[in-house]
């Protein structure tokens, strides 16, 4: 009996060890590379890169209709003109991949929303899946100095945006942890997402070669910022 209990421990500290590993080794595919690539050099406003990337996307097995919403979504971390720079950017890959003769997979459409439940009540549900936590007691922060920020954030960024399934939520992450891991000032908000795109099963390897990304196409020092925000959280 005992020779049997210490044979089930080492199975599963070595089960425990082999899933660590896992979790410290796994990398990004091409098209998660791709949805990093496109959403930090949009953020950024890097044009030029940025068409060479829609191109690798493409390329990459990425549809059309998904570049178009990680676009989209790009208006909610980094602004409407990044965003509007970006998709016109894209419009002009398209052209250029057209003239050539190329023809891209469109992709599906976003389904129809048949929610019955109000947004605000269908964003916080989605938040609360993606964080693993429930939202109780009264407003605090920023939501609680500017309740209508919290409306927001609920109905729209939540609702109206993570609820249209051309994307998953690990991608639609994957694209605002490389937002805000380009922008400078914004660590609280990256080190928030972070948390939520580890609660979700991206992976501490697939981060770090996130970080590696945007070192290449952003700079060290961007990469160093984002790196110290997942080393607090693990703290």
């Amino acid at each position: 009996m005992m020779k049997k209990s210490v044979l089930l421990f080492f199975l599963i500290l070595f089960s425990l060890n082999m899933n660590a590993q896992n979790n410290e080794s796994q990398t990004l595919n091409a098209q998660q590379q791709s949805i990093v690539n496109i959403a930090a050099l949009t953020a950024v406003g890097n044009l030029s890169s940025l068409k060479t990337q829609l191109h690798a996307g493409l390329d990459g097995g990425l549809t059309v209709n998904e570049i178009k919403e990680i676009l989209v979504q790009m208006y909610a971390y980094c602004g409407f003109p990044r965003c509007l720079n970006g998709i016109n950017t894209f419009m002009s890959v398209i052209d250029e991949r057209k003239a050539k003769g190329i023809v891209d997979v469109e992709g599906k459409e976003a389904s129809p929303i048949v929610d019955t439940q109000s947004k605000y009540e269908t964003g916080k549900q989605t938040l609360q899946q993606l964080t693993g936590i429930e939202e109780k007691g009264p407003k605090m922060g920023a939501n609680a100095f500017a309740p209508i920020i919290d409306t927001f954030l609920k109905e729209h960024l939540f609702a109206d945006i993570f609820s249209r399934d051309v994307l998953s939520y690990q991608q639609r992450e994957l694209a605002t942890i490389s937002v805000l891991s380009a922008l400078e000032g914004v660590a609280p908000q990256l080190q928030f997402h972070l948390g939520v795109g580890l609660n979700i099963g991206i992976t501490k390897g697939q981060l770090m070669q996130l970080f590696s990304i945007i070192q290449a196409q952003i700079g060290e020092k961007q990469a160093e910022v984002a790196k110290n925000e997942l080393e607090k959280i693990k703290k």
